[in-house]
């Protein structure tokens, strides 16, 4: 991309593109769909890993875990290098790095060479989000029609990591554990012929320095947060969370401060100054945690209290996918004539409306409203992230387009961790406070049922009645009036994020990027 034509984008005075823009679009949500799909499939695979690898408690929750601590720390750092190298050019070479690193996974011999695969795919997991969101800005110069792609984006972001328990459910109906790693390789194949042809590349005219410093800086702040949060959402409060979190503040202030000093910094720390970036930012943040955090209850609601398979369960958060959808791209057209101001509060408050529906109604028996209360969430929080990601972009000078979307991303990612590690700590607590478990229950299995619903249900089937249906129901009542509390808390969290979009986004619809 010419610098003429960055400047013409920053004036907003792009042109519209043809049939090739929309074909680079569908190639470029092929990346998005299998890492939101990856984000929650693998969870679904744990039993059958456990069974066929045997790995220790610790090898199992650093098979989840340290995949997103490598992508969540390299975010920052891959769409700088994208800005730098090309987009496009990092888009490939991540590409070709998950769908190799994913056929190596699936055929793993042992814990070992699994958590080390999940690592590598980390690394070039953080080179493929950053790389998608970038490309969009570089190719639709028109901001109408860049809206709707961005739609597309946040649409098939939000629909694979409500996909995720419907494939995993289809995947091990048929086949072995490792299916849920070979999928991405017919996934980005397609990617690697076509891209070259369809995507052109784009990157930063005037590229500064790679700042090797800063790269370990951005790493060392992220690693040790997200680890901390996710280690209070297993292991509740305890020495290590704080102590990481502190330690990864500390690195956070050294990144900022050299950000702020060096001539050409990897990070340009003025984004934050503006309302618009910022304010966008934090609407997502809050909004992947009120989607993860209801995603966490009512998938165990429907499965454990309902009796739901796990592909039943996935089955019924289509609606409220389908939903996310159609609002993600129905807010299109209203996002061109009002205010995000107006549109995203509007937006939200559906949301919450769907978390008070939660609080106030939820039941053993709440499969209809659970639906119903998702497909309301979905509806405000796909159109939401749509307008707030759409800002993040228009915000930033284009030369920076690879730095700003990283920074999105990881406002999801962290978003993510926060939405388990808060809202099911707190329903975790909940649960463990209002937990009676009834007289005649060894001592042992008691401890295992209060610990957690899914150690409830395990104790309970191996009881014989009528002392297993009361220990069940005593544990759906303690789930449940837990989960009333937790509801109230995410209703709180997104009347939050509308209320910063409400007194940040001010007449920003119409405002054009700076340089």
């Amino acid at each position: 991309m010419t610098l003429t034509e960055e400047i013409a984008i920053a004036d907003g005075q792009g042109r519209r593109v043809g049939w090739r823009g929309w074909a680079a679009l569908g190639v470029l949500m092929l990346p998005v769909l299998l890492v939101s799909v990856d984000n929650t499939v693998l969870s679904f695979a744990l039993p059958e890993i456990a069974r066929a690898l045997s790995p220790t408690s610790a090898q199992q929750l650093w098979i989840i875990d340290v995949y997103p601590l490598i992508l969540a720390g390299l975010l920052v750092t891959m769409g700088s290098l994208g800005d730098r190298f090309g987009r496009r050019r990092m888009l490939l070479v991540g590409a070709t790095g998950f769908a190799t690193v994913s056929a190596l996974a699936a055929f793993a011999p042992n814990a070992e060479m699994l958590i080390a695969a999940r690592a590598a795919m980390g690394v070039f997991g953080a080179m493929l989000m950053p790389s998608t969101l970038s490309l969009l800005r570089s190719i639709f110069t028109d901001r109408d029609q860049r809206r709707l792609a961005i739609a597309v984006w946040a649409s098939m972001f939000s629909a694979g990591a409500a996909l995720g328990p419907i494939v995993g459910g289809v995947l091990l109906e048929h086949f072995s554990w490792g299916s849920v790693f070979l999928m991405a390789v017919p996934v980005l194949v397609p990617l690697l012929l076509l891209a070259p042809f369809l995507v052109p590349e784009s990157r930063d005219p005037r590229p500064g320095r790679i700042d090797p410093i800063s790269i370990a800086l951005s790493m060392l702040t992220m690693v040790p947060i997200v680890y901390a949060i996710k280690d209070f959402a297993v292991k509740g409060w305890g020495i290590t969370p704080p102590v990481l979190f502190a330690l990864g503040l500390v690195f956070g202030w050294l990144f900022v401060r050299r950000q702020l000093r060096v001539n050409e910094p990897m990070l340009d720390m003025r984004l934050f100054s503006r309302g618009t970036f910022s304010g966008a930012l934090l609407v997502n943040l809050l909004s992947v945690v009120a989607l993860v955090g209801f995603l966490y209850f009512v998938t165990q609601h429907l499965q454990l209290i309902v009796g739901l398979s796990p592909l039943q369960a996935g089955l019924a958060l289509v609606p409220g996918l389908v939903m996310m959808i159609v609002a993600g791209l129905g807010v299109v057209p209203i996002s061109r004539r009002v205010s995000p101001r107006i549109v995203v509060p509007a937006a939200l408050a559906l949301s919450a409306a769907g978390y008070v529906m939660i609080a106030l109604l939820t039941d053993a028996e709440s499969m209809i409203e659970l639906v119903l209360a998702f497909a309301l969430l979905g509806m405000g929080i796909g159109a939401a992230e749509t307008v707030s990601n759409e800002l993040v972009l228009a915000s930033a000078p284009p030369a920076k387009a690879g730095a700003a979307s990283a920074v999105s991303e990881t406002a999801y990612e962290v978003g993510a961790v926060l939405g388990t590690a808060v809202l099911g700590g707190i329903l975790t607590a909940m649960y463990r406070v209002g937990m009676t478990v009834p007289q005649g229950v060894p001592a042992e299995a008691a401890d295992a049922a209060r610990e957690t619903l899914a150690g409830a249900v395990n104790v309970a089937q191996g009881l014989p009645e009528p002392i297993g249906r009361q220990l069940m129901d005593a544990a759906a009542h303690a789930f449940d009036s837990g989960v009333g509390v937790t509801a109230a808390i995410g209703a709180v969290l997104v009347v939050c994020a509308g209320i910063i979009a409400a007194t940040t986004l001010k007449g920003s619809h119409s405002r054009p990027a700076e340089h």
